[in-house]
């Protein structure tokens, strides 16, 4: 595990953290007036390896070779000259520090950071954080690369799960779940319910690599919720007449996928950030990464009580009365999340890529996103 303090007067901004990937929603921007949770899991932290924050340049200010040599290949509205490596840990697991919102400004409901840095260590004055809390952001602390140093506060690593402890775990991740909203009944708060924002990430980072690996030709994946993800906006964004190319969910615990199968969608280990590989002749596959608490409920749907029950209900068994709410709306894709990752993907500099991230806007009136 590892600790933060300031890089100026060594104090402790942090107690101790430990290592784990970067969550695949984290820059998301979700709906309007949303507030959002907390990102990260308190006594963890995650680094941002791609320079963050302003300054900011303009697409046309970038030289192609410079984006292409960062690993972007198709234009953006702007890419930021800040430092790379920011670490983004749970604001309450912040220290030493005060706020200086003068530093920074709001938006609507909170801070958005756009700014820099509107947090200070509270022994020196060094600006050292960003504090994130504005609606429809989830919640953060940004730790400034140059502000902070890392120290570590235990000999051993602890060994990351193995896949087989992460199955038994069994931490998935509903698809729909409540929105708390700003402005409901007597000017407070209210929720509807709605897919999961971190579901709809996931599919956005996902769709990018299934569009990439479908070689512009039909995608199928199987039915029931991975299809209810994915299918219409493949079958949208891929032309109709070549043979199809056959998706499948594939990892620890599931069957060898078939001979025939074409693209498997795997878990991303949460700390290590590495996706799950098969072995054998599946090994040359293409792999599609899905967070492990979505790719857990894709392959193990949380059940419910199929009849009702009589009497004083056991502790542990779920009530049927009434189901709980689902969307009324067909699942999109968070669109700056897919964005983000295709621009990302060597294969948008193909000519058809690059016609589907250019329609963006299109597909989004569309609800594709």
């Amino acid at each position: 595990m590892f600790a933060f303090v300031c890089s100026r007067c060594g104090a402790e901004l942090t107690g101790p953290l430990s290592h784990v990937s970067l969550p695949v929603h984290t820059h998301q921007i979700y709906g309007n007036g949303a507030q959002m949770p907390v990102l990260m899991e308190a006594g963890t932290f995650a680094v941002d390896p791609e320079p963050s924050g302003p300054p900011w340049r303009l697409w046309d200010e970038v030289d192609p070779v410079e984006a292409a040599a960062r690993g972007v290949y198709a234009p953006l509205f702007s890419l930021s000259d800040g430092a790379p490596r920011a670490i983004v840990i749970a604001p309450g697991d912040i220290r030493g520090t005060r706020l200086t919102p003068e530093n920074g400004s709001g938006a609507c409901c909170g801070l958005d950071g756009r700014e820099g840095p509107n947090m200070a260590c509270r022994t020196c004055g060094l600006a050292v954080a960003t504090r994130i809390d504005d609606c429809s952001l989830w919640q953060t602390v940004w730790l400034a690369p140059e502000a902070v140093r890392r120290l570590r506060t235990d000999d051993a690593d602890a060994e990351p799960l193995s896949w087989a402890e992460l199955l038994e775990e069994g931490k998935s991740t509903a698809p729909y779940e409540p929105i708390a909203t700003w402005g409901g009944p007597e000017l407070g708060s209210s929720h509807y319910w709605s897919w999961n924002p971190q579901w709809e990430a996931a599919a956005g980072h996902a769709l990018a690599h299934l569009l990439a690996a479908s070689g512009r030709r039909p995608v199928r994946v199987p039915k029931g919720i991975v299809a209810d993800v994915f299918q219409r906006a493949l079958d949208a964004l891929l032309p109709v007449g070549p043979p199809a190319r056959h998706a499948v969910i594939a990892g620890p615990g599931q069957p060898a996928p078939d001979a025939d199968v074409d693209i498997l969608l795997v878990p991303v280990h949460p700390r290590t950030g590495q996706m799950w590989a098969p072995g054998g002749p599946a090994a040359s596959t293409h792999l599609v990464p899905l967070p492990l608490g979505v790719w857990l409920w894709m392959t193990l749907p949380q059940p419910y009580l199929p009849i009702p029950a009589s009497g004083r209900l056991p502790r542990d068994v779920l009530r049927d009365d009434p189901l709980p709410p689902r969307p009324v709306s067909l699942f999109r894709a968070d669109r700056e999340t897919f964005r983000h990752t295709l621009v990302r993907l060597p294969a948008v500099r193909d000519p058809w890529l690059r016609t589907v991230l250019d329609n963006l806007t299109h597909h989004g009136s569309a609800d594709l996103f």
